[in-house]
């Protein structure tokens, strides 16, 4: 069995699923084999990206199901709020199960910090990542880009803490 995580992202208040995270599912859906795969998605609450009284993961699964994945190809969501929760949420639900390999759906803006994320918290696990590119909005990458690019900075000085 693989694993297929798909890190979230923001989702509107009324819980409709913005272009970033369309496009991750799309990501994942492409590659999804009901045979070979389990899904884990991640994303809870917090104010800069789900507002809605709903988990941004439950979206997430919404959008997988109406779009042909089986309810039983999921393992428990991961209800985080930052992409170092998502890790170590993640890491908290497949140390439960068996698997030859994770495979992490993100953008390919947001790449470099999940890997060095995960890569530390779950070291030892066979990781891989899908990075997904986001032609759609193009124009509204620019803020998103520097954003990662400070977060980074703050990693690289201040260390991964969790």
């Amino acid at each position: 069995m693989e694993v297929i995580v798909v890190l979230g992202s923001p989702n509107f208040p009324d819980g409709t699923l913005g272009p970033i995270a369309i496009d991750r599912l799309n990501g994942c859906l492409s590659l999804f084999d009901p045979q070979k795969h389990k899904i884990l998605c991640t994303g809870g609450f917090g104010s800069h990206f789900n507002t809605s009284p709903t988990a941004h993961a439950i979206y997430l699964k919404n959008y997988l199901i109406e779009n042909g994945v089986p309810e039983m190809a999921f393992l428990p969501a991961a209800l985080s709020s930052n992409t170092v929760e998502d890790a170590v949420m993640s890491k908290a639900i497949l140390n439960d199960f068996v698997f030859q390999k994770i495979l992490i759906i993100t953008s390919e803006y947001h790449l470099a910090r999940v890997k060095f994320i995960f890569e530390e918290i779950l070291k030892g696990f066979p990781l891989d990542y899908k990075p997904i590119e986001h032609h759609a909005i193009d124009d509204l990458l620019a803020p998103l880009i520097q954003h990662e690019k400070r977060a980074m900075d703050q990693l690289m000085t201040q260390g991964l803490y969790y």
